[in-house]
């Protein structure tokens, strides 16, 4: 018995050293609600990130593996923004920069753990539709992962992927009432490869991968709502070395929190959310968010 379960350790820790590339140290593509309200042009944004997460099973193929997995991050992200007009469209060039660390736990603990920075991530959305009268906005944003972030070939946690990324996300949003307004986001995820993937500095490519997202927030005064948001992401089977890894995301969660205005400038949000379903790859059971945004 003593031996079965220590083949079975040996066996999720390898499928952790192929899968590590599916934990999101800052997932840019998700967004939070109200993120596709257009704002005047010559408004600037300042943000401020925290998210704290936690993980204690590990799935592959839709089966819980045999062991306690445990992985913590604590991820903040920097984040400005600029509105600007062009060719009579709204337009918010911005940056995200990604900074923190992931502490493997528990029978996972020999993976150690990583700090320092993550990939710089450029953006810039551009709304086709924008109706402040109705609160229905549309726009595109196009997302660029700059591998600029901390990487080591040879550590199973790394910030940086040491490889660039593209995303296409639309938002669209509109006021169903006075009170509620849904928020509708979906995105498509290009990767480019890693050349150093891993101990034997493999070749690791990774088929694109697809995100949906909904929210519904209700508007309990003018500065202050609480929403609810669900997301599902498919896709995504890596290839190291030309072998297929059979590890294609399958992920489902929720989240619920609130947004405040304590004053005309300044925002706070607060959201908790959890995995629901998972195919491949670490279950998050936690996971706390908390945003400050000042207008300038």
């Amino acid at each position: 018995m003593t031996n079965r379960k220590h083949c079975s350790q040996l066996f999720s820790i390898a499928l952790v050293a192929s899968i590590t590339s599916h934990v999101e140290f800052a997932a840019a593509v998700d967004v939070d609600a109200g993120d596709y309200t257009a704002l005047p042009a010559g408004t600037n944004l300042a943000m401020a990130y925290y998210q704290d997460a936690t993980r204690d099973a590990l799935y592959s193929s839709g089966d819980k593996q045999p062991i306690d997995a445990g992985l913590d991050s604590r991820v903040g992200i920097l984040r400005g923004v600029h509105f600007t007009e062009i060719g009579g469209y709204i337009v918010d060039p911005q940056f995200l920069l990604p900074f923190g660390e992931l502490e493997a736990k528990d029978d996972l603990s020999a993976l150690g753990d990583a700090k320092g920075f993550g990939d710089l991530i450029l953006a810039a959305t551009v709304w086709l539709v924008n109706q402040p009268e109705s609160s229905t906005y549309f726009g595109i944003t196009p997302f660029v992962y700059v591998p600029t972030g901390d990487y080591k070939h040879d550590d199973a946690l790394n910030l940086g992927e040491n490889r660039w990324k593209f995303v296409l996300q639309g938002g669209y949003i509109t006021g169903l009432s006075d009170k509620w307004t849904l928020d509708l986001i979906g995105d498509v995820t290009l990767y480019g490869e890693n050349d150093e993937f891993g101990a034997s500095k493999a070749t690791m490519k990774q088929d694109p991968s697809v995100q949906l997202q909904g929210f519904l927030r209700y508007q309990l005064a003018a500065n202050w709502d609480l929403r609810g948001g669900l997301s599902h992401t498919f896709g995504g089977e890596t290839k190291v070395g030309g072998v297929n890894q059979d590890d294609q995301i399958k992920t489902s969660k929720f989240t619920l929190g609130t947004s405040w205005f304590v004053a005309p400038t300044l925002q706070f949000s607060v959201n908790y959310g959890r995995d629901i379903e998972v195919e491949n790859g670490f279950e998050e059971q936690h996971r706390l968010n908390l945003r400050v945004l000042k207008i300038l």
